[in-house]
């Protein structure tokens, strides 16, 4: 199986603004920004989207879901806010075939996005 994009972030093969990593995670600086601070949070096990994690995934789901709150405070979105989105398929607008988190603030967000 073919590397994706973020895997092949992860592996450190194509360079990125990496704010954060650990054994299991690496979040980075999104290459088309929709607010002045967006991260994109994604595991190194490549899961093709939230639909696709089992059972077996639950740890690593529940140390991305800390690490978003962690990366947020880091980045001073905590006490104004932000905003989180799993994109799941290609009518939801994923682009890349792995698993993601956007942590997206610094500006007000509207809902639904205009």
């Amino acid at each position: 199986m073919q590397k994706t994009l973020f895997q092949k972030i992860a592996d450190k093969e194509i360079p990125a603004a990496i704010v954060y990593e650990d054994e299991l995670c690496v979040a980075f600086r999104d290459i088309a920004p929709a607010a002045p601070v967006h991260v994109l949070l994604v595991p190194r096990k490549p899961i093709p989207d939230i639909a696709a994690a089992t059972a077996e995934d639950a740890a690593l789901l529940a140390h991305l879901m800390l690490k978003v709150g962690d990366i947020a405070r880091a980045e001073g979105l905590a006490e104004g806010g932000f905003r989180t989105v799993m994109n799941t398929g290609e009518q939801a607008g994923q682009t890349v075939p792995h698993l993601h988190i956007h942590i997206i603030g610094g500006r007000s967000l509207q809902w639904p996005p205009g």
